[in-house]
């Protein structure tokens, strides 16, 4: 029988011109591009052009990007972030947070819809396959950066992770397979019920719903009414998903095959604006390789052992800037 694993996966993948390129950060890029294959499949059954599948893979990217950001300021490092707010924009030292993606990805949806009139509903039903995808991804960067710890275990399935003692559930795993688990569940439930909006609630509902059990395995320093922040959120999630799912079922609007009509004009688009498009997505997805995980104070200490070239101690201050307040959403470590 195979006994408990010891982590020491280094998170590095490559120093390229002295700028580190994250394992963590490879999740988010393979994430982005997975979103825009599976439009780019489907955009002749979809009525898309291909200047639209970019414009719907950027407003997701950059949603999610910002939304994952500002929710790890706002709820989880705000003592720190209040004090320092020029690094709030400084990525590569850091910090992001899983329910603030979900929060970005919606509000850069809308944010397209609005501007290209197009079906919220039906945009969000075809983005939650890929977007159980980019879940799971970020979940195995989770694990190869040696973030977010569970409870100690005894099972022969425990992990040694980086700075803490015992051997503990590798929570992010679980998520991550939940995540991934659940894609043949929507692709089915996309053919048995063809109803607008159905999809996205079922992914809603059952992506914070199946976690609230996946949670029970980790442990958060700190807490709101006795659960942790991120198990808050997720019954939050949860309820509002059952919500759509409730309506959405009552409602039973038949699925469109295209996402609405669109202007004239959209449909008419220039070779300039599609290159820029292309251009700004590559570099999108090398930006994505420089965004390590984890709680931002902890990676001088953490990562400047095993990588001595790091130098975030010359734009950061190291460990005795930590403070251990409470941010507005309770201050536990980031779970993203």
């Amino acid at each position: 029988m195979p006994g408990p694993f010891v982590h020491r996966i280094d998170p590095v993948i490559a120093d390229v011109a002295g700028l580190h390129l994250w394992w963590y950060g490879l999740s988010y890029s393979l994430g982005f591009l997975g979103i825009h294959l599976w439009f780019s499949r489907a955009r002749r059954r979809l009525g898309l052009s291909l200047t639209e599948v970019y414009s719907i893979t950027l407003h997701l990217a950059v949603g999610v990007l910002l939304g994952g950001r500002l929710v790890e300021v706002l709820c989880y490092e705000w003592d720190y972030y209040s004090r320092h707010p020029l690094h709030i924009p400084a990525y590569w030292l850091g910090g992001m947070a899983t329910h603030g993606l979900l929060l970005g990805a919606v509000l850069g949806t809308l944010l397209l819809c609005w501007r290209r009139r197009r079906n919220f509903l039906w945009i969000a039903d075809e983005l939650s396959v890929p977007g159980a995808w980019i879940m799971g991804m970020g979940r195995l960067g989770n694990f190869i950066d040696g973030q977010i710890a569970g409870a100690v275990t005894h099972g022969w399935w425990g992990v040694q992770f980086p700075d803490l003692v015992g051997y503990r559930h590798p929570v992010v795993l679980y998520d991550g397979l939940k995540n991934l688990l659940l894609i043949p569940f929507l692709l089915w439930i996309r053919r048995r019920y063809p109803y607008r909006g159905v999809v996205f609630a079922h992914f809603i509902f059952w992506y914070a719903f199946l976690r609230l059990f996946v949670d029970l395995f980790r442990e958060y320093r700190v807490g709101v009414l006795g659960l942790g922040t991120g198990q808050i959120i997720n019954l939050a999630m949860s309820l509002a998903g059952l919500g759509l799912l409730i309506w959405r079922y009552r409602i039973q609007s038949p699925r469109m095959n295209t996402a609405g009509s669109a202007p004239a004009a959209d449909r008419s688009t220039s070779a300039l604006t599609l290159w820029i498009q292309r251009v700004f997505f590559g570099l999108l997805l090398f930006f994505c390789l420089t965004i390590p995980s984890d709680w931002t104070q902890d990676i001088p200490t953490r990562y400047g052992t095993r990588h001595p070239g790091l130098k975030y101690s010359a734009l950061y201050p190291r460990i005795e800037e930590r403070l251990p307040d409470r941010g507005p959403c309770g201050g536990q470590p980031p779970d993203g």
